[in-house]
């Protein structure tokens, strides 16, 4: 399993329209391949500040299998314009301890 981990910096007095449009989106990334859960956290201290977490199966299913479909245009069509600086977007793997 592949954790996408990503912060997103909304443009000021956006929150609500960002939400909102969040709330549609996820029904995109939720219904793609490889695909397991995801989470959208609000920042206690910055209050235009988002982290979001996506767990995949495996790398691929986001960086090929999801960024390179035609839902990401709808993704990205819902959300990018709302992005101040534009995220960037990181992959974890579980450590074994």
């Amino acid at each position: 399993m592949i954790l996408e981990v990503a912060i997103l910096d909304v443009k000021p007095s956006q929150n609500e329209e960002f939400e909102r449009a969040f709330k549609k989106a996820q029904c995109i990334i939720s219904s793609m391949p490889g695909y397991i859960n995801h989470q959208l956290q609000k920042c206690l201290e910055k209050e235009s500040r988002y982290i979001l977490l996506v767990n995949w199966e495996k790398l691929e299913d986001h960086t090929q299998g999801f960024r390179k479909s035609p839902e990401y245009q709808s993704w990205k069509a819902l959300l990018h314009h709302f992005y101040d600086p534009f995220p960037e977007v990181e992959h974890y793997s579980l450590v074994e301890l």
